[in-house]
């Protein structure tokens, strides 16, 4: 006769429930999750916590976050484990407790795991919900499993307080569900930034009231270029955009989930969109079209023209409105000055301000830091910081602003010893866009560049070249998403995933916790079956490609 374990398991759990006893465990909890935490230490003599379908979830009562902290653990693991778990305000002596405790608030956290309970402690709703995650990534996906988590105790907290993730969602749309399920992506990689890139030359996607061409004209573009053939075009209609009530449907959403929304509003360059629809705002006058073809356009925002400065800060107006991120991201990247050269208003604008060329830098290049230093103290007078990208340090940079270094790890050197707070996002490492592997037939059409999940693990943001101090000006690390070759958002998801779970482990835990083989080998395929639980398409080359010791090691 055969004996089917599993279901004699599921029997005993039924009579267990019904006797008041605790059931036998089907599956052991692991927890090596991605990110690694700080510290596990394991009680070997005493006796693990079984959890079970009738195992409840009690929590800090009176506090509406922490209430939502009980009912998303309860969200992930009905669908992980086959049933739902109670939840049930107050703190319990027994069952899953979610207990929030005096002291700084921060996003550290601590669990607890006896035969009676496991309590996870934070200072912060915050802390708590990344005590979640690391619980729900340590039990199996297995339907109807009694978990044995082990006594013991993990102690965890970020190594960074920024970590981001991009997407740009101007050369591709992807509708509000995609933004959402992007966003719980992001949580379950610790990640607390969403970055979002929200108007190009190929299509302004965001509703702005006391500009309505900007959607109405700017959010469509004739057609799009096919693959790399700059002479090409589809000629199929593409537009879409977000309204204000979207985008606060998204805000709110993402901070449920301690995440916070950085929009990105690009200027002075990659503004064609805008000149498209107000033609006043170039420094030709026009006639513009939203860009059909990808790259970077000479067309942009005139410097010289006091109605540009008046639209900037109407925009911002209303993106502060939806908005409530400190920080408001501004580009300032890709901006060719061929046209202010040219452009009489500017040429007059540089002459007023003074403005010279000397051996580091052009005047029109001075023109564009007082364009930049004009926006950042608009936000400051605010209440809000600027960010942008390490081309702002050209010309002189703003006093508030945070640099972004794309350009590998220059920028964020030198912004770190003028003392600016710096974002490490280097496309050597963090350039999700790029291609996962060499055997580029096989894998979709990308914009190119190599970036196995590999290089992007072996990332250490903080330069040798930098002091202590200097170093104390990174802030965390981000990886961007550039669309031109990302149609889909099933391919958005191919493009982050596992590279977001290597990436994680960069922004989040300690380097003397970090171990590839381990990450690749142990934590990872645990991960990828909740990858698969929620339907996210995510990439294997992983685990298909032969890695060599370059991948590892080095850049480009």
């Amino acid at each position: 006769m055969i004996i089917n374990l599993k279901s004699v398991a599921l029997a005993m759990t039924s009579i267990c429930l019904f006797a008041q006893c605790t059931p036998t465990p089907t599956s052991e909890a692991s927890y090596d999750v991605i990110p690694m935490p700080q510290s596990i230490t394991l009680t070997e003599s005493s006796e693990p916590f079984v959890l079970h379908s009738g195992t409840q979830i009690s929590y800090t009562a009176g506090n509406a976050d922490m209430e939502r902290n009980a009912q998303f653990l309860k969200d992930y693991l009905a669908p992980q484990l086959g049933y739902e778990l109670k939840t049930v305000p107050g703190i319990a002596s027994k069952g899953i407790v979610l207990q929030l405790v005096d002291g700084e608030a921060t996003e550290g956290y601590k669990i607890t795991v006896d035969a009676n309970r496991v309590l996870v402690e934070a200072t912060s709703p915050a802390g708590i919900f990344y005590g979640i995650q690391t619980i729900r990534k340590s039990l199996p996906v297995e339907q109807g499993a009694v978990v044995a988590l082990p006594a013991g105790t993990i102690t965890d907290a970020p190594r960074f307080d920024y970590r981001g993730a991009h997407l740009d969602v101007c050369r591709h749309f992807y509708p509000v569900d995609s933004i959402k399920t992007y966003i719980d992506m992001l949580a379950l990689h610790n990640m607390n930034k969403f970055h979002w890139h929200l108007t190009e030359d190929q299509g302004w996607r965001i509703e702005i009231k006391q500009f309505p061409k900007l959607t109405e004209i700017g959010s469509v573009r004739n057609g799009t270029m096919i693959r790399k053939d700059w002479d090409s075009n589809d000629s199929i209609q593409y537009g879409g955009f977000y309204t204000q009530d979207e985008c606060r449907e998204i805000v709110k959403y993402a901070a449920d989930r301690y995440i916070t929304v950085i929009p990105e509003i690009d200027m002075p360059g990659h503004m064609v969109a805008a000149v498209t629809a107000y033609p006043e705002l170039g420094c030709t006058g026009g006639p513009y079209s939203v860009r059909t073809i990808w790259g970077v356009s000479e067309e942009l925002l005139c410097a010289g023209n006091d109605k540009v400065y008046d639209f900037v800060e109407k925009v911002l107006d209303e993106v502060m409105d939806i908005f409530p991120s400190k920080d408001i991201h501004i580009g300032g990247d890709e901006c060719p000055k061929t046209e202010w050269e040219k452009c009489p208003k500017c040429q007059k604008k540089i002459k007023e301000l003074g403005l010279k060329k000397d051996k580091q830098f052009t005047a029109e290049q001075k023109l564009q830091a007082y364009f930049t230093k004009h926006v950042d103290e608009y936000l400051t007078k605010h209440g809000r910081n600027a960010i942008g990208w390490d081309e702002i340090l050209e010309g002189g940079v703003s006093e508030n602003a945070t640099v972004m270094s794309w350009r590998g790890e220059v920028g964020g050197i030198e912004a770190a010893r003028l003392k600016h707070r710096v974002i490490m996002t280097p496309n050597t490492y963090c350039y999700f866009d790029y291609y996962q592997s060499k055997d580029r037939d096989n894998e979709p059409f990308a914009i190119g560049g190599f970036l196995p999940a590999s290089h992007v693990y072996s990332y250490e943001p903080l330069p040798a070249s930098l002091t202590p101090e200097e170093q104390s000006y990174i802030w965390g690390v981000q990886c961007n998403v550039w669309t031109e070759y990302i149609p889909t958002f099933s391919q958005v998801q191919y493009m982050i995933l596992p590279r977001g779970a290597a990436l994680a482990e960069v922004q989040w835990s300690q380097p003397e916790v970090k171990n590839y083989e381990k990450f690749k080998n142990e934590r990872l395929p645990r991960l990828i079956k909740i990858y698969e639980l929620n339907n996210y398409n995510y990439c294997k080359r992983i685990y298909t490609d032969k890695e060599e010791p370059s991948d590892l090691n080095v850049g480009w």
